[in-house]
């Protein structure tokens, strides 16, 4: 997971204050990587802490993966923070110290945050760093306010994240499930209309551009798509052509994430992989890593194998940044 951030910090404490917003929620059970760039904080990294019986070699292999993707986004140097009980944390977080020191980037500090309490192992010294460890900042601390009224988000947690990603439940199912069979009876009638292949395809590309566009234009000006719409949506975008075409149209602006995430909340299960993978690119393009990421994860689990998934799932974890492909995808025929 990758942040931009024009938050200003000067201690580890309000470093600490500013992850929950670099990442989208509050970490627990996490490794953290923050990098810098002179005064500027302008990476942030998120991974769970490795289980304790997990083999030596993968999370060695993990932290130096970790290390040498921040060190492609040319910064200065990092400060490694974990989250959790010291049997676990301590080994992580030396682990990948060392790994980012080999990369040749200044680790500034080490550091564990358990049960509202942060210490570092880079400190000795009783006054400054006591072995109570020292209160983390609270909730309406200064860094939290200046990145809530720069627009930033921290939920509770990851699983807060998840849910924004998650299928429609209750009535709005319920209403969705009935929306989908009429939009499939639907694609059925437009098959009656030419039964020549390539005359159906033409209907569907027809069909899927003009439901693409006006989806833009009612989420543009803060509005919903219908259920009628948002089903009809949903089955077309099956059709590559047409996830091609929404795929090379989806800009930076804000809109296009919550357009992307409405639809794959509402679109039945069945048709999930296309808006998962738009709302990931889209979130990807919108600087909003921890969102392209659980987004990617709902495709995947899906279809491990789906391969626009698998593409944005190695664009996340390589740390693309977004202004490096400008004019990418290119896909429209």
């Amino acid at each position: 997971m990758t942040a931009e951030c024009t938050l200003k910090v000067s201690s580890p404490a309000e470093l600490i204050a500013a992850v929950p917003f670099l990442i989208g929620f509050h970490p627990s059970d996490s490794l953290a990587v923050v990098a810098v760039c002179g005064p500027r904080v302008t990476f942030a990294a998120r991974h769970d802490l490795p289980e304790p019986d997990r083999p030596e070699d993968e999370v060695r292999a993990e932290a130096e993966h970790v290390a040498a993707v921040i060190a492609r986004q040319g910064v200065d140097g990092a400060t490694v923070i974990g989250y959790g009980a010291a049997i676990r944390v301590t080994p992580a977080v030396a682990r990948t110290a060392g790994a980012l020191r080999r990369q040749g980037l200044v680790v500034h500090d080490e550091l564990r945050v358990t049960d509202g309490r942060f210490w570092s192992y880079r400190c000795t010294e009783p006054a400054c760093c006591p072995p109570e460890g020292r209160p983390c900042p609270p909730a309406h601390s200064p860094v939290a306010a200046a990145a809530t009224f720069a627009g930033q988000v921290a939920l509770p947690d990851r699983a807060a994240l998840v849910a924004q990603v998650a299928s429609a439940t209750g009535a709005e199912r319920a209403a969705m499930t009935a929306a989908t069979a009429r939009a499939q009876g639907r694609l059925s009638d437009l098959m009656a209309r030419e039964l020549h292949e390539a005359g159906f395809a033409r209907l569907v590309r027809h069909a899927g551009r003009t439901a693409v566009r006006a989806a833009e234009r009612c989420y543009r000006v803060g509005r919903r798509l219908s259920d009628d719409d948002a089903a009809w949506l949903g089955v077309l975008l099956m059709y590559l052509p047409v996830r091609d075409y929404a795929w090379e149209r989806i800009g930076v602006e804000g809109w296009r994430v919550t357009m992307w995430t409405d639809v794959l909340r509402r679109v039945d299960p069945a048709f999930l992989l296309a808006p998962a993978c738009l709302l990931s690119f889209a979130a990807w393009r919108a600087g909003m890593g921890a969102l392209a990421r659980v987004a990617v994860d709902r495709a995947l689990g899906h279809d491990p194998h789906h391969p626009m998934a698998r593409l944005l799932e190695d664009v996340l974890g390589y740390a693309v940044d977004p202004a490096a492909v400008t004019g990418w995808p290119r896909v429209t025929a």
